[in-house]
């Protein structure tokens, strides 16, 4: 008798410790499911954001051509666009398709399961590295030409125009950045999506 009554209070600590350990997994589960949530929602945020900014980008000016040095110069009207360059077109194009999938995956891991499914967990940080992959390059192009918007290139004979069209630079910049954070943030749902399969597989120990 007292050997079974010892035996059942062994499996009862063990039942209990392992109920105590897979609830600080759910727990922890729980934690970087509502973290990742956070990112994502910020991420579509970030990236609307640029866009709009972006989009509404433009500036009417004038400048002054000196077309023969003996003649005044010639004010002529100059408008700019976003959609003039490349790499601004890229810019956008980028960032819609990274709001779009950060709304379209809030969506998704709202209306799963508490538990996902592993492929549906890896085929989401597969889009999200193609996201900061995108979002990083789109990045890189636009700030080589705003670059030498500012700068210009003495070697290419380029001019620097950001001194005659201001505005429209400073809002540039401001999407710029607005779309840096995106790729921030997309770079760290990256790493809560390893670090939440790491926990699905038992790998971060409680």
């Amino acid at each position: 008798m007292e050997s079974q009554y010892k035996g059942c209070s062994v499996n009862r600590g063990i039942e209990s410790g392992t109920r105590e350990k897979e609830l600080g997994v759910a727990n922890k589960r729980k934690i970087i499911r509502g973290f990742d949530l956070f990112l994502r929602v910020a991420a579509v945020v970030l990236s609307l954001s640029a866009a709009v900014v972006l989009g509404a980008d433009r500036q009417n000016t004038t400048v002054a051509v000196m077309l023969v040095p003996t003649l005044p110069a010639v004010n002529v009207p100059v408008t700019a666009k976003w959609h003039y360059s490349s790499a601004f077109v890229y810019f956008m194009v980028a960032n819609a398709i990274a709001c779009a999938y950060g709304a379209i995956s809030v969506l998704v891991i709202t209306l799963a399961n508490r538990e996902e499914k592993p492929r549906v967990a890896t085929m989401i940080l597969v889009f999200d590295l193609m996201m900061v992959v995108l979002l990083f390059s789109s990045f890189g192009a636009s700030l080589a030409v705003g670059l030498i918007s500012y700068r210009g290139n003495s070697h290419a004979h380029w001019r620097k125009v950001c001194n005659v069209i201001g505005k429209f630079c400073h809002q540039g910049s401001a999407a710029l950045g607005l779309s840096a954070v995106a790729s921030l943030v997309f770079f760290l749902l990256v790493l809560s999506k390893i670090l939440n399969l790491a926990t699905r597989e038992n790998i971060w120990l409680a």
